[in-house]
């Protein structure tokens, strides 16, 4: 039974997820781009400083910096973990490549997506602001375009409560905790045909708790507690990846040309580089979006929150967000298995990143599988959360200020927390895939048509910077 749903899952996972999205989402990137003259090149330091700089006036609900925080909460999870290790073993060593190249486009994107949330938000009744994608859509591209807002925060209701924010991340976590106490599945226990050790049970029930606990009392402890885990463990997990590639820093050459080579089919037998090359482009770009979300048009949400009166000024601030995710974290991550060779020893998921790190420092296995559990852990459970809040939001613009329909929803997520641990690896990250991919198409529309709004405003603020 598990086998045929996940070869189900599998093909319409190809489907969604074929070369024409792909070609779509790095055509969107690169069009917006040249259209903005390479901003997230030639801006990216003014836009690292904007970071920390916040605008005295402007309005809104959040500072910049805590808008940013906010979409990092959501975006730095297991994906930097658990979904590079994934991609590379997938797709070789080149997946990482084609990540990267996602991800520099992916920046011009993020920045276009931010920008319009600022440009195109409303405020309720109650005087709670309102963005996103929806709102872009159906405010820029006018009323005739709602069905496509509608579509949209329909497939991300779908990435909140199937995709990124439920499935996977408790997958992540509840492995990682199940590989570190008992990683020889000593103490199982059989439930829905399947054996389970009771570290995953466990952990899958102090989880579903805790996500309860929080999700439950709202928007603002789901914010208050984000702010205190992610820079902490950031830092963290950021410092140890420099450690192993410090003291492993004479191997990072030959991982380079290992990556590049392996990203255009340089080591596949002849006649199969092209199809090596598409595998490492399909994997590395799929989880490449679901790290940094850019294309998906998630971080608008929480980017229209933010106090500022200069659309132009949160888009830079907001694709620093793709930077960090991605060019810093992920590629951290993906040396770290490339460099020690995990990605090739028969492993999956979190325990490819687990054998790097055990391999690549000099400590002790055990202290590196806890360090590396106990960031995945947190990483995951701020994910969790966030993506409440943007499912959430999306729901609210489906069914309006509907009370009792969304703490249903609330509900209804903490179930999918529950039951994510028996979820096979496999399964567990293909409808993900799905979801992204589908979330992302309504977004990449609406991006390609107000990107002429999107150039005007750039122009008008670069202008203004200059007096």
């Amino acid at each position: 039974m598990f086998e045929a749903v996940n070869n189900f899952l599998q093909h319409v996972d190809d489907l969604v997820w074929g070369v024409p999205l792909i070609v779509a989402i790095l055509l969107t990137g690169i069009y917006l781009t040249i259209r903005l003259k390479g901003i997230q090149i030639t801006k990216l330091p003014k836009a690292l400083k904007y970071m920390f700089e916040n605008e005295e006036s402007g309005h809104g609900e959040v500072t910049s910096f805590g808008a940013l925080c906010t979409a990092l909460s959501a975006t730095i999870g297991t994906g930097n973990i658990v979904g590079v290790a994934t991609a590379i073993v997938a797709g070789g060593p080149g997946a990482l490549f084609w990540m990267e190249i996602a991800a520099l486009f992916g920046m011009a994107t993020k920045y276009s997506e931010g920008l319009l949330a600022i440009k195109y938000r409303t405020t309720d009744k109650h005087g709670h602001i309102l963005g996103g994608p929806f709102y872009y859509i159906e405010n820029g591209m006018g009323k005739k375009w709602t069905w496509l807002a509608k579509i949209f925060a329909f497939f991300g209701m779908g990435v909140g409560l199937f995709g990124i924010g439920t499935f996977t991340q408790v997958n992540g976590i509840t492995s990682a905790v199940g590989n570190f106490f008992d990683p020889n599945a000593q103490n199982v226990i059989h439930l829905l045909g399947r054996d389970y050790t009771l570290a995953v049970v466990i952990s899958g029930l102090i989880l579903t708790v805790c996500v309860g606990l929080v999700v439950i009392g709202g928007l603002k402890r789901i914010a208050k507690v984000s702010e205190i885990i992610v820079p902490f463990m950031a830092v963290i997990y950021i410092a140890i990846s420099l450690l192993l590639l410090i003291l492993n820093a004479n191997k990072i050459p030959a991982a380079i040309v290992e990556i590049v080579s392996s990203a255009f089919g340089m080591r596949a037998a002849a006649g199969g580089a092209l199809g090596a090359i598409i595998v490492a482009m399909q994997k590395g770009i799929a989880r490449g979006i679901f790290s940094n979300e850019a294309g998906l048009g998630s971080a608008p949400i929480a980017a229209a929150a933010a106090q500022t009166k200069e659309p132009a000024r949160q888009g830079l601030v907001t694709m620093t967000g793709t930077f960090i995710d991605t060019i810093v974290v992920c590629t951290m991550t993906g040396l770290s298995i490339v460099i020690t060779g995990a990605w090739d020893m028969g492993l999956e998921g979190v325990s490819v990143t687990t054998k790097a790190f055990q391999i690549g420092l000099p400590f002790p296995e055990q202290v590196a599988s806890f360090v590396l559990m106990l960031c995945l852990v947190f990483f995951a459970f701020t994910t969790i959360l966030g993506w409440n809040y943007y499912s959430e939001k999306c729901l609210e613009y489906l069914v309006g200020d509907k009370k009792t329909v969304l703490k249903g929803y609330r509900w209804l997520y903490i179930l999918a927390v529950f039951i994510g641990p028996f979820m096979t690896v496999s399964a567990v990250w293909t409808i993900a895939d799905i979801f992204n991919g589908l979330m992302a198409l309504p977004n990449l529309v609406a991006l390609v048509a107000l990107s002429g709004v999107v150039v005007a405003e750039t122009k008008k603020y670069f202008e203004k910077q200059k007096y």
